[in-house]
C-alpha cells in the first residue's frame, strides 16, 4: 500500500481527500472512469498531456488508495482493464458539484 499518513496524521477531512486526489492527473483520471471501465491506451488518450510513466504511476496509487480497480484478463496479448470501485464511485460523486463550479467560472457566470 502507498505511503499515507495515519489517519490521526490528518488536519481533517479535507487534507485525507487530497491526500488520495493530490496530483494534476489524478481527478482527470477518475472522471475519465466514471463513465466506464478503460484501457490503459484509451486513457492516455482521454488524459491529455500526461505522460505513460506518470499515467501509470497514478492509477497503481489510486488502486492502492481502493479508488481504482485493475482487472488483468490474463489474455495474449494483454488486455487489462481499469475501473473505478465503489468508493471511486462515491469519490467522483462529491467531484460533480467541483466539476460544475469549474464550468460556471470558465464561462464567466461566477461574480467575481
Amino acid at each position: 500500500m502507498r505511503a499515507m499518513r495515519r489517519p490521526g496524521a490528518y488536519s481533517c477531512g479535507l487534507d485525507a481527500a487530497l491526500d488520495v486526489i493530490g496530483g494534476k492527473w489524478k481527478v482527470v483520471i477518475i472522471w475519465a472512469l466514471a463513465e466506464r471501465p478503460r484501457r490503459f491506451g484509451e486513457l492516455r488518450r482521454l488524459v491529455e498531456g500526461v505522460t505513460e510513466k506518470v499515467l501509470a504511476a497514478h492509477l497503481r496509487e489510486l488502486e492502492e488508495d481502493g479508488i481504482v480497480h485493475r482487472e488483468d484478463f490474463g489474455e495474449i496479448p494483454p488486455r487489462v482493464e481499469y475501473s473505478l470501485t465503489p468508493v471511486g464511485r462515491s469519490l467522483n460523486a462529491v467531484l460533480e458539484p467541483l466539476a460544475d463550479w469549474g464550468d460556471e467560472h470558465v464561462r464567466g457566470v461566477l461574480p467575481h
